[in-house]
């Protein structure tokens, strides 16, 4: 019964637009038993990639309230679905496994499970990084786009920032998964930020701190002096994270600089950097330091970005003592236009896919 219940999640999750690919191995399956018992991954099953009441699901499924409220509690606490307090009514949804389960398992994270995730990383990768659209967006630092008027609304850090009423930052999942496995990166872990349009949804969160909004425009303005990309959902509204992420530990980033996957299939981005010869001195700042994705190469004068692995992120931009480098804006027609939303973006990835979510819907 056990590993027919882990077998039937493990299919769920594949079955979800992000993926979750069995490999020889049954690794999956092993990282499944690690967070969920057979009880709760046959539960996970039956809920809705949309949100609903406790109520709801209890009529749905044909359960008791009473004995359904205690295991959706036992099941959040757990990493293992999405709840969010509306004023006293509890509302719940099932996660994929990234972004959702995985980033979810921060306080139970130990290094037996970060060996059996980093285990698994390569095959979820490559099914992962195949479709598209992309979970992730780049959103390039404010500063240097300021005087593009055609920006658009979800490449401002700034407008996730200001429609947010709550504001936590947490431990970067990545990080300590590196951190646990004995490669820590040298740069701060605690970088991650969490947004929501409700006041006060992240009092007493269990492993992430409130912030005051200006606490997180500072926050961010200190990630991008250590060099770390600011990435969120792929999506024109209805952003609530921004990871900030180094090309070390990052999954994401480690897409492109590991498994040698097109930064464009990676990540979506409308701008890339570019560097004029004339005022380069070749200090090799922004390369050296700055560079997540190495898109930057030396030549025989100057330095030169590599278009096509650039990520746009603006970080070589900031640090130049020659002011040599510059955001551009690529073409229209290499430009890709984010789903409207969350729901869009699962609809989108699923016909790319060519998986069927109407039961979870």
């Amino acid at each position: 019964m056990s590993d027919a219940s882990y077998k039937k999640l493990a299919r769920v999750l594949d079955t979800l637009p992000n993926g979750f690919p069995p490999t020889d191995d049954g690794i999956e399956l092993k990282i499944l038993e690690r967070i969920f018992t057979p009880e709760e991954a046959e539960l996970f099953c039956q809920l809705k990639l949309n949100f609903e009441t406790p109520d709801q699901i209890a009529d749905r499924i044909g359960i008791s309230l009473e004995a359904l409220a205690p295991k959706l509690e036992t099941m959040e606490k757990k990493g293992q679905i999405f709840g969010v307090d509306m004023g006293g009514v509890k509302i719940y949804k099932m996660l994929p496994w990234v972004f959702g389960i995985y980033e979810m398992q921060m306080p139970h994270l130990d290094r037996e499970m970060a060996e059996m995730c980093e285990a698994y990383a390569e095959t979820f990768g490559k099914q992962f990084f195949e479709n598209k659209p992309q979970l992730m967006q780049v959103i390039p630092i404010e500063s240097e786009i300021e005087g593009d008027h055609q920006t658009l609304s979800y490449e401002r850090v700034s407008n996730i920032i200001e429609n947010s009423q709550s504001f936590m930052v947490m431990d970067c999942i990545c990080k300590k998964e590196k951190a646990l496995m004995g490669e820590p990166c040298d740069r701060p872990m605690r970088v991650c930020t969490a947004y929501a349009p409700i006041p006060n949804l992240f009092d007493n969160h269990p492993y992430g701190t409130p912030m005051t909004r200006e606490e997180a425009y500072e926050l961010l303005k200190k990630t991008e002096e250590e060099a770390l990309v600011h990435l969120t959902w792929n999506v024109q509204s209805g952003h609530y994270f921004i990871c900030n992420c180094c090309g070390c530990c990052c999954g994401v980033l480690r897409g492109i600089n590991e498994m040698g996957i097109k930064a464009g299939d990676v990540i979506n981005s409308n701008y890339y950097a570019q560097i004029d010869p004339e005022l380069c001195t070749a200090c090799g700042v922004c390369a050296d330091e700055r560079c997540q994705v190495h898109a930057i190469e030396e030549g025989d004068e100057a330095y030169h970005v590599v278009p096509e692995k650039c990520i746009g992120c603006g970080l070589c931009v900031t640090t130049c003592p020659t002011e040599a480098i510059s955001l551009v804006k690529k073409p229209e027609e290499q430009i890709e236009t984010p789903p409207k939303d969350e729901m869009d973006w699962f609809d989108k990835r699923a016909k790319m896919r060519g998986v069927d979510i109407s039961d979870f819907k």
